[in-house]
């Protein structure tokens, strides 16, 4: 099939390079044709995904439309925040019902809307399937085995893109529960913050166990008062992606909690990352929201928020988190 890449960071690059060892014609369009010309020319990501070669068969394209027309599916490897101005450049040339994979992970801010809601106003009625689970783009583009998950409210669709996407490196399963598993993809990033915080702050193992026990419950209740199932949170877009964020150096949002539990202030560390987007930043926000709106009880993500927006100190957010109400573990 041809596929075009909507996103020339290092995961859409990664999963383009999977896609094309599998047979298909990939191209990758990004919002800087300067640099699209270089990794041509070089044959490697070298902001996003250095020392990783490119295949000599992936194509590149700076016209959004023309990428549009020219393939027959979509993936969306756009970071959220970014993610509807590149949809409007696509300017209305998606026909209905076009089968459009997203494998960003967020919620944007100000709408506080999901990656298949801004796909829904954006481009219509097109058949949306996300593909999550835990999968570090570094690792992907070297053949590491990895598992993950494609969910959309059409199973002929997920099992589409699990046939496209699967091959003896990159195990692809199904589901039909959109919401959970866009949530477990959005939401890790979000506790992966606080993983860092912990690691920064040298308080050891025990700590970090509870943290990510008790995050994995936070999450599959507040996806359950959303429409999703807690089910799904025990699966790879859930605690397996909690799981690798949590604990990998590759984690940029576990590097920002890293730094903010070393002392560093937000500003800084995000200063210092440059042109790499830590989502779990804005989607902190947009968590801490989305959870007033459903009267959801998150002290996780409450703790995060005001850390995050209102300069609370980590140990006093340790402190509170501690000293809650005696209360039964479900």
């Amino acid at each position: 099939m041809k596929i075009s890449v909507f996103g020339d960071g290092a995961w859409g690059t990664a999963l383009a390079m999977n896609l094309i060892s599998n047979g298909h014609k990939v191209t990758v369009w990004g919002a800087f044709p300067d640099y699209l010309e270089e990794m041509k020319a070089r044959r490697e990501n070298f902001r996003f995904l250095p020392g990783v070669t490119l295949p000599e068969e992936l194509e590149f394209e700076s016209d959004a439309e023309k990428a549009v027309r020219t393939c027959d599916i979509i993936l969306l490897a756009t970071p959220t925040q970014f993610l509807r101005g590149v949809l409007k450049k696509m300017n209305g040339s998606v026909a209905p019902g076009r089968l459009v994979i997203n494998v960003a992970k967020g919620i944007e801010k100000d709408t506080f809307l999901l990656i298949s809601q801004i796909v829904k106003e954006e481009l219509g009625f097109v058949t949306f399937v996300d593909l999550s689970g835990p999968s570090h783009a570094e690792e992907v583009a070297r053949k590491v085995p990895t598992a993950v998950v494609a969910a959309s409210n059409c199973l002929e669709a997920a099992e589409t893109v699990q046939q496209i996407f699967m091959n003896e490196n990159f195990r692809v399963y199904t589901s039909t529960d959109v919401i959970s598993v866009e949530l477990g993809g959005a939401l890790k990033n979000v506790m992966a913050i606080a993983a860092g915080i912990i690691d920064g702050m040298e308080l050891g193992d025990n700590p970090k166990a509870a943290f990510m026990t008790r995050a994995i419950y936070e999450m599959g209740k507040l996806g359950e008062l959303l429409g999703g199932s807690q089910a799904t949170f025990s699966g790879l877009s859930g605690i397996g992606d909690l799981i690798v964020t949590c604990t990998s150096g590759h984690s940029r949002n576990r590097h920002v909690g890293e730094e903010l539990g070393r002392g560093k202030k937000l500003k800084e560390v995000l200063d210092s990352m440059g042109m790499v987007v830590a989502e779990g930043v804005p989607t902190a926000l947009g968590a801490y929201t989305l959870a007033r709106r459903v009267n959801a009880t998150t002290p996780l993500i409450d703790s995060i928020y005001e850390i995050l927006y209102h300069d609370l100190s980590a140990k006093t957010a340790l402190r509170e988190l501690m000293t809650r109400s005696a209360k039964a573990e479900n």
